[in-house]
């Protein structure tokens, strides 16, 4: 789409980027005098009826937020065979773009997982579940506010609690249809299960681990054996791989990638819950560059015990409650110790994941 072109009241200015579910363009809007951003949906999409009832989906889900962390959509509309979505227009990048230089500062990471999960949450609490949470569809504004984008494989719910952070929202996914990216894929999503918001946590954990480490969480050679990793293996600790990590930091992260749903956060409020509570405790958490040094190991007991000396008493409760359920045993502050391991074996690098059911959103 050429400079000039008038799609109703916008004039396109430029393409900002293309992917596999559509063009983005920078364009004009005449009638408010102000620049937005306008996603068109391929050509060649308009008569597919997946493709269009994708982009149809996400303008919906998106539609129905109203959030300072999720991407917000002005206008829709079908011009001359061109079916459009307008949205806001981003100034920064894309947390991916943003990993591709490493690991991001301690505060930096827990503070964008903070917003993420923020987001999430507003989600959840209108029946939304995402569904494809990963670094491309995270974008960090260069004011430090971050923008969860690209609902097209978001489902809806057929019922939600009214309670809040605390509902538990069920996606109407068809047993057997495997979505999303690997890499990020809950245990449940990878089977084909149905999914609910849980499934969004556990993609936070992959993003968050990723974050702070700069490797990603569940590693291998094909997409095959990335999706094997994530229903069988662990990943390597986080203390193991920088060490400038808070203590309290790692049981947070881990609770997000449990496999069994009922054992991760119960919502993304807790989740948030959890990371301001920890982002609060001042001079434990380091902002400087983080270091890729193997150093001495924690022990699962001894992280449980040294967050409740960091964060305090409500998410000592929560990462006790952890423990608990792991089957183990919380260890008062005062028998607090540190035994040295050696330092995990490096897990050879994942190929870049690839997108299962539908094409990448641009």
């Amino acid at each position: 789409m050429n400079p000039g072109t008038r799609l109703g009241p916008y004039e396109i200015v430029s393409l900002l980027g293309a992917g596999g579910m559509g063009e983005v363009y920078r364009a004009r809007d005449s009638r408010l005098q102000r620049d937005v951003a306008i996603k068109v949906l391929p050509a060649g999409f308009v008569h597919d009826a997946t493709r269009r009832a994708r982009f149809e989906r996400e303008t919906r889900a998106v539609a129905a937020l109203s959030h300072t962390n999720i991407l917000a959509i002005f206008d829709t509309g079908v011009h001359d065979g061109h079916v459009f979505a307008v949205t806001e227009l981003l100034d920064g990048d894309t947390l991916r773009a943003r990993l591709d230089s490493g690991a991001l500062p301690v505060k930096k990471a827990i503070d964008i997982g903070m917003q993420v999960a923020r987001g999430l949450s507003a989600a959840h609490e209108k029946g939304i579940v995402h569904r494809d949470l990963k670094p491309e569809n995270v974008f960090l504004l260069r004011n430090g506010q971050v923008k969860i984008l690209d609902f097209g494989l978001a489902t809806t719910s057929t019922s939600s609690s009214s309670s809040g952070a605390n509902a538990t929202v069920t996606a109407m996914t068809v047993p057997g249809t495997v979505m999303g990216t690997v890499g990020y894929m809950a245990p449940e999503q990878v089977r084909g299960l149905t999914l609910d918001a849980r499934t969004d946590l556990f993609a936070l954990g992959a993003v968050l681990y990723e974050m702070l480490t700069g490797t990603r969480a569940f590693r291998g050679n094909t997409p095959a054996d990335v999706a094997s990793a994530i229903l069988r293996e662990e990943p390597p600790e986080m203390a193991s791989l920088r060490n400038d990590l808070p203590p309290a930091l790692e049981p947070i992260v881990r609770h997000c990638l449990e496999r069994t749903p009922a054992d991760r956060f119960q919502s993304a409020h807790d989740v948030a819950f959890a990371l301001a509570t920890l982002s609060g405790s001042g001079s434990t958490v380091a902002a400087t560059t983080p270091q890729r040094t193997p150093v001495r190991r924690v022990t699962p007991s001894t992280m449980t015990v040294a967050a409740a000396c960091v964060a305090g008493g409500v998410l000592a409760g929560v990462l006790i409650t952890l423990a608990a359920s792991r089957g183990r045993a919380a260890v008062p502050p005062a028998c607090l110790s540190h035994r040295a391991a050696a330092p995990a074996a490096r897990s050879p690098r994942a190929t870049p994941g690839a997108t299962t059911g539908l094409a990448p959103a641009g």
